[in-house]
C-alpha cells in the first residue's frame, strides 16, 4: 500500500496531538512534517511526551511552501482566523487541505464576519470548501480540495437532528440544543475559566445565545430544508477532560411513538461506520465514547409535551475534531473510510 504523505500544522495543541496519536497508527499514512510556533526547533515529543517512540520529527515554523513540497494533504489545527491564509497558499501549491478551525465552515463571509468579528481574508474559497460531516456530504468530501471539519458541538447536534429534519417530523422553529463539554474543547491555551480551581466541582453555561457554533447548525439545517432555520443553543462547561453530551428538544408535528422515531434513526444511520443508535430506552454517556470516533445516539418521545428528546455523546477531540478530520482524509484519499479509526472506546 502506497502511503499518503501528510503534515500537521499546529501539532502541539490538543487537536494536533490527537491527530498525531491517530495518524501514527494509520496504516496508509506517513506523517512527514509537523509545525508549532511555540516548539519550533524542538522535537514534537517535547510538546507531546506521549508520542515518544511513535513520531520522531522536529517542530517547524509554519511555512506553506515547505509543507506543500513534502505533503499531499495538510491538516490545519490552527486557531480560528489563522487558518485561511496558509490554506490558500497550500491550495495554490497543489495540496489538499483539511482545516479544523472555523475559517471555512460558514459559506457566507458576512456571517463569518458577524460571529468571528474579522473580515474573511480569502472569501473566494468559501464556495469551494466542503463542510466535512461525512454523514451529510460524503461524496462531496471525496472530491474536495479543501474540507472544513465541523465544530464539535455542531457534530453532535446535527447528527441528532438530521433524521428528524429529513423526515419532516418536527417543527423547525422549536429546536433547542443544550450541550455540555469537557475543558479540552477550549484548547491548550492558558485561560482563567479553565484553571483547575475555577472549573473543578463547577458546572456553568457560557456564551449563552452567542456561541460561534450556532450559525454552523443553522446553516446546515437551512441548506437541508431550503429555507432559514433558527435554533436555540446553550453550551455548558463540565469539569472533565473529554466529551460532549448534547440534549436536543424538538416539538413533533404529529403524535409519534418512541418506537417509530427509534426505527427512523436506526434506518437513517444503518451502515454508518461511526454512528451508533442505542437500543430504545437507552441513552448515551460520554464515558462510553471516550477516545473513539463514535457518536452514540438515544431517542425518546415525551408524550405529555409532544416533544422528541434526542441525546448524543461524542469525544470532542476525536469525532468532534481529529477523528472526523481523518475520516474525511480517508474519503479524499480513496481509502476505506474507517481506516485507522476503529479502535473501541476506552472504558472506564
Amino acid at each position: 500500500m502506497t502511503k499518503r504523505k501528510v503534515a500537521v500544522a499546529g501539532a502541539s495543541g490538543y487537536t494536533g496531538a490527537e491527530l498525531l496519536r491517530l495518524l501514527c497508527r494509520h496504516p496508509a499514512v506517513e506523517v512527514v512534517a509537523v509545525t508549532s510556533e511555540t516548539y519550533a526547533g524542538r522535537p514534537v515529543t517535547a510538546a507531546l511526551p506521549s508520542l515518544v517512540g511513535f513520531i520522531d520529527l522536529p517542530c517547524e515554523p509554519l511555512d506553506p511552501q515547505r509543507l506543500a513540497a513534502v505533503a499531499d494533504i495538510v491538516f490545519l489545527a490552527l486557531p480560528h482566523t489563522a487558518s485561511a491564509p496558509p490554506a490558500a497558499s497550500l491550495l495554490e501549491a497543489g495540496c489538499r487541505v483539511i482545516d479544523l478551525s472555523a475559517d471555512f465552515r460558514l459559506r457566507d463571509p458576512g456571517i463569518y464576519e458577524r460571529w468571528y468579528r474579522v473580515t474573511h481574508p480569502v472569501p473566494h474559497l468559501l464556495d469551494e470548501a466542503v463542510y466535512g460531516l461525512p454523514e451529510l456530504y460524503r461524496e462531496a468530501i471525496r472530491q474536495a480540495r479543501v474540507v472544513a471539519v465541523p465544530g464539535c458541538y455542531p457534530t453532535g447536534a446535527l447528527l441528532g437532528l438530521l433524521p428528524l429534519v429529513r423526515a419532516g417530523r418536527i417543527a423547525l422553529d422549536s429546536i433547542i440544543v443544550s450541550a455540555a463539554s469537557g475543558a479540552s474543547g477550549a484548547g491548550r491555551k492558558l485561560d482563567l475559566p479553565f484553571h483547575f480551581s475555577e472549573a473543578n466541582e463547577n458546572f456553568k453555561a457560557y456564551a449563552v445565545a452567542s456561541h460561534r457554533h450556532t450559525p454552523e447548525m443553522e446553516q446546515e439545517l437551512s441548506r437541508l430544508v431550503g429555507h432559514e432555520v433558527v435554533l436555540s443553543f446553550t453550551p455548558h462547561l463540565v469539569p472533565m477532560t473529554r466529551g460532549i453530551l448534547s440534549t436536543i428538544y424538538v416539538s413533533l408535528t404529529s403524535p409519534t411513538a418512541g418506537e417509530t422515531l427509534h426505527d427512523l434513526f436506526h434506518q437513517s444511520y444503518k451502515g454508518e461506520p461511526f454512528v451508533r443508535v442505542l437500543p430504545l430506552g437507552t441513552f448515551p454517556e460520554t464515558k462510553q465514547v471516550w477516545g473513539s470516533n463514535y457518536c452514540d445516539i438515544g431517542v425518546t418521545v415525551d408524550g405529555r409535551t409532544g416533544r422528541a428528546i434526542v441525546i448524543t455523546a461524542l469525544d470532542n477531540l476525536v469525532k468532534g475534531a481529529a477523528g472526523q478530520a481523518i475520516q474525511a482524509m480517508n474519503l479524499m484519499a480513496d481509502l476505506e473510510e474507517s481506516l485507522g479509526l476503529t479502535t473501541p472506546p476506552l472504558f472506564p
